[in-house]
Formats: structure tokens, sequence, C-alpha cells
């Protein structure tokens, strides 16, 4: 008489996505523990777009033509959405110098001794800069309403259609971030991350309808503007502030602003979080 075994296979972790889940947490509050240590992080992060507020407003306020007028208020509202999506897309650059400068420490290889989800050092520190680009977007939009800015300066809206716009606004900059994640990865040093970060980010900025009326462009430059995935953004912002300067266009970004940026958004993030993750992986191997 053969005694009975137990064939039942080991049991798999309990739960997979909750473990990432749970590893991506712990990072992210590394990562802002860190920010509040040094508060010149945020604080230089905060100064730059309320500094691009002002010289935009001050500056170039009445030279520009918005459709038929050159009123430096309806520039200003124009402006904002495009500000807006500049800052949370700039933050891109920190991000790829804080990989690298983790990468650079050796504290990625400490993180690979952990028994953790290998893509959740990459999650938590994009949701620690989500957090920063949160509150630096919250410091901007009251800098904005002290120079002037209102919503539904052209159209009617509602404060749900406003937080959709801020909403869309994080979006865009978390699947930002991922670009610098990647960038941050594939480079030696932190300084060349910064630069890398930042310099592919002012013509996705500036051949937009972010700062200027993508309608007086020429056409085959017009065209690029109006499917960048940027533009989609700020067209969409513009409609749910409800403020001037909503493109009239065939393009069907230009269109259907709202949907095209949340498609653009979720294939950057899908795309590049793939591609940093396996940088990752072979980097850190």
């Amino acid at each position: 008489m053969s005694a009975a075994t137990d064939t039942t296979p080991p049991a798999a972790p309990a739960n997979a996505i909750a473990q990432s889940v749970r590893d991506s947490l712990v990072i992210a509050r590394r990562n802002l523990i860190r920010m509040t240590r040094i508060p010149e992080m945020v604080l230089f992060g905060i100064i730059q777009p309320v500094m691009f507020v002002v010289l935009f407003t001050y500056v170039f306020g009445g030279s520009m033509k918005i459709g038929n007028t050159t009123d430096p208020d309806v520039y200003k509202d124009f402006l904002m959405a495009g500000i807006f999506a500049q800052t949370v897309t700039f933050a891109t650059a920190g991000s790829a110098a804080g990989i690298a400068d983790d990468m650079q420490k050796g504290l990625v290889d400490r993180f690979r001794s952990l028994p953790m989800a290998r893509g959740a050092v990459l999650t938590g520190r994009t949701v620690a800069d989500l957090v920063q680009t949160a509150i630096t977007l919250l410091v901007l939009a009251i800098v904005a309403l002290i120079v002037g800015w209102r919503t539904g300066s052209a159209d009617p809206t509602s404060a749900g259609e406003v937080l959709a716009g801020f909403g869309l606004l994080l979006l865009l900059g978390y699947a930002f971030t991922w670009i610098g994640a990647l960038i941050g990865l594939s480079v030696r040093t932190p300084e060349a991350a910064t630069s890398g970060g930042i310099i592919w980010l002012f013509p996705v900025t500036f051949v937009s309808n972010a700062f200027v009326d993508s309608s007086q462009m020429t056409p085959w430059l017009r065209h690029i503007a109006e499917w960048n995935p940027f533009s989609a953004t700020v067209q969409a912002c513009r409609e749910l502030f409800g403020n001037p300067g909503v493109v009239q266009s065939d393009a069907w970004p230009m269109q259907h602003p709202v949907w095209a940026s949340l498609i653009w958004s979720v294939l950057i993030i899908a795309v590049f979080r793939t591609l940093a993750v396996r940088k990752y992986r072979s980097a850190a191997s």
C-alpha cells in the first residue's frame, strides 16, 4: 500500500499585481521623501513655469493675433492651456535626470537585490514625479488666476470640465515621464539625461498650437502642429476651460481633442513603459 503523495504545485504569488502596486508605492514614497529633503527641486520646478507665464503674458500679450484680435486679455486666456501643457511635459527632464542619477549611484543594483517587482522601480519614480507635477500645476494655476486668467472667458464651462482639463494635463505629463525614464536609462550621466530630456521638447511644444494660432502657420507646418499629441491636449484644455483660441480645423485631433489627447497619452504610456522596463532589465542585468 503506497503512501499518498501531495502533487499540488507550489502556490503562485498571492497577487502579482498587488505586489507590484505595493512595491511601486514604496519606491514612490522614497522619492517623495527625498523631494521634501531637497525642497529646491520643487522650488526650481515652480519658478520656471511662473516665469513663462509672466514673460509670455506681459511681453507677447498685445502682439499676438488670436482670431481677429490682438487683445492682450484674449491672448492671456489663450496662452494658459499651452503653458500648463508645457509645464507638465518639461517634467520629463527631471525624470530622466533622476533615473540616470540612481543608475550612476548604484541604487538600481541595490533595488535588484530586493524581492520586488522589476517594473516597480520605474513606476514608483514616475508616480512620484506625477505628484511633483501636480503640485507645480496647482501653484501655476494660482499664479495664472492672479495675472488675470479665467475659465469660461469664451464659452460657458463647469467645474467638472475644468477638472477634466487638468486631469488630461496630468495624464500627458505622466506619459511624458515614461519617455524621460527611457532617456535616463539610455545615457551615462545625469547631465546628459537633463540635456537629452529637454532638447527634443522645444520643437514638440513650439511647433504646436500652444503659443500661437496654428491656423496662421504655413500648410505643411500646420499639419504637423495639428497632429502633435501636445496640440491635442492644449486644444482639449481650451475647450474644457472655455477659453478662446480653439482652432477650427479638418484634422481629426483638432475636431475631437479630448479623445485624441486620451488616445495619444495612453499610447505613449503603453509604448514607452514597455521600452523603459525592457531597457531597465537589460541595463540592470
